[in-house]
């Protein structure tokens, strides 16, 4: 089993969360959050200069069984990307062991 967790655009979020429920990903938990990026310079509108340094984004998390990794990577890829600076970061990550808590099922059957 595979953990992932992927920082992306807010503005994005509706689109991911569409791609993994047509991938059949159905449970997974987010965060929204607040990022520092490695862009330095402010943007400026309207003569007023805005601070680009502090990102809003949003954080997802997924445990998924092996078989469905790539597919899940895939599927944030795809509909996460808009090809400009700040699109974000996937990271995937081993689990050892999985419970449901309702069932007291455990490993791959716990996660579908």
């Amino acid at each position: 089993m595979k953990k992932i967790e992927a920082v992306i655009r807010k503005s994005k979020f509706d689109d991911v969360k569409k791609a993994l429920h047509q991938i059949e990903v159905n449970f997974f938990s987010y965060w929204d959050v607040t990022g520092v990026g490695n862009e330095k310079e402010g943007h400026v509108y309207r003569g007023i200069t805005y601070s680009t340094t502090d990102i809003q984004r949003r954080y997802i998390s997924v445990v998924v069984s092996d078989p469905f990794l790539e597919k899940t990577i895939d599927a944030i890829l795809e509909s996460a990307y808009t090809g400009m600076v700040g699109d974000g970061k996937i990271f995937v990550s081993d689990i050892q062991e999985t419970y449901r808590i309702r069932t007291k099922e455990k490993g791959t059957d716990a996660v579908s």
